[in-house]
């Protein structure tokens, strides 16, 4: 255990941090997987809605520094392809 004042602050930030970064991961398996399911279903009109909202919440993922911008813009690739794919 820290017995430093700044060490024990360092501590309380990492644990704030590591819970932003788990809800905020968590929802975007949410988002992906609604997506997903909306594909599966053939119904290309709620796919395209659930796109666009997987896009911009992975790319506000990417900007808090969550994920990384490049693996936000590749999944974001994938997810369309996908999506025209099954057009």
């Amino acid at each position: 255990m820290a017995n430093i004042k700044s060490a024990k602050k360092r501590i309380s930030v990492i644990d704030k941090k590591t819970a932003r970064n788990r809800r905020i991961k968590n929802h975007l398996k949410t988002v992906l997987k609604d997506f997903e399911a909306a594909l599966a279903e053939g119904n290309m009109e709620t796919a395209g809605e659930k796109l666009k909202l997987a896009e911009k919440k992975l790319m506000q993922a990417a900007s808090k520094g969550t994920i990384h911008k490049n693996t936000a813009s590749r999944k974001v690739s994938r997810l369309t392809k996908q999506f025209n794919n099954a057009k």
